[in-house]
């Protein structure tokens, strides 16, 4: 194997890793403006296709676990943006739904994608392969999901393995 494969600058995952971040960075102060984390706004934009969700359909849409988005909605529960109310045929459901706090706010963030591509645009007017990244990006999010699937399914296995094995001890 290739010390070159141990480069940071050899590294697909850094780069994905640090674009990410510094878009997060470019969106902050817009953000601030509004009292959101960017965490939220996705929220919001996943809420404001359609409302009255499922904690576990807005986990799925945004790629995140439910206890990484439970403290998340409790807060913007807190910030009068969203409710969460009991399902009503499972009452172990939490739906969420959007305030009129949380419905004004799209208004306000209608603006934030044009002010990101404009950016840019100004440092970079190069940047017309932005619709062909997008295609890229969501086929390679379709294939990372389809591994991180396969391998939860494979340590699932392997616990079941383990537990049995045990138990013949």
């Amino acid at each position: 194997m290739s010390q070159n494969y141990l480069k940071l600058d050899s590294q697909l995952c850094f780069r994905f890793y640090t674009a990410s971040r510094l878009i997060t960075h470019i969106y902050t102060p817009w953000l601030e403006e509004l009292g959101l984390t960017y965490p939220q706004y996705l929220t919001l934009m996943v809420l404001w296709e359609q409302d009255d969700q499922l904690v576990g359909d807005i986990s799925k849409k945004l790629n995140l676990d439910t206890n990484t988005t439970t403290p998340m909605l409790k807060r913007m529960e807190a910030a009068e943006l969203v409710t969460r109310t009991k399902g009503q045929v499972d009452h172990r459901q939490i739906v969420i739904s959007l305030t009129e706090k949380g419905k004004a706010l799209k208004e306000k963030c209608m603006n934030i994608p044009v002010q990101l591509i404009d950016k840019l645009v100004c440092y970079n007017p190069n940047v017309e392969g932005l619709g062909t990244l997008t295609k890229s990006l969501d086929a390679l999010i379709k294939t990372l999901k389809s591994i991180a699937e396969d391998d939860k399914q494979s340590a699932a296995e392997e616990r079941k393995k383990a537990k049995k094995a045990k138990k013949q001890e």
